[in-house]
């Protein structure tokens, strides 16, 4: 049988013990047919329901009046190189005027 490398330190000497995996160099233990399950990040959709990725570009739907600020931010603002984040407010932009914000999704679609 292939045994496939170490998950957690990538070690290529992992054994067979019962119905796990084990690495001699680390110890850690794994189920083998957890390895082929895939990990769903977070999910962050703007206001048409399209999937937001770290790195994107977003335009700003609606005016959004900010906490200090004489004037609010403007519909139509193009913000570059957003970062998904958890939380009410689940995006972290930096904007040109105001500097860096937080920003909730369904206030934003994908340019």
């Amino acid at each position: 049988m292939n045994i496939p490398p170490c998950p957690s330190c990538g070690s290529p000497y992992g054994y067979e013990m019962d119905d796990k995996l084990v690495c001699p160099e680390c110890s850690y233990e794994w189920i083998p047919s957890s390895e082929e399950e895939v990990e769903e990040g977070l999910i962050v959709k703007d206001a048409n329901g399209t999937q937001l990725a770290d790195g994107d570009a977003v335009v700003i739907v609606k005016d959004l009046p900010v906490k200090g600020a004489p004037k609010p931010i403007k519909a139509g603002t193009k913000v570059r190189s957003i970062r998904l984040v958890e939380g009410d407010h689940n995006i972290d932009c930096k904007i040109d005027g105001f500097g860096s914000m937080a920003l909730k999704s369904e206030f934003v679609r994908k340019a």
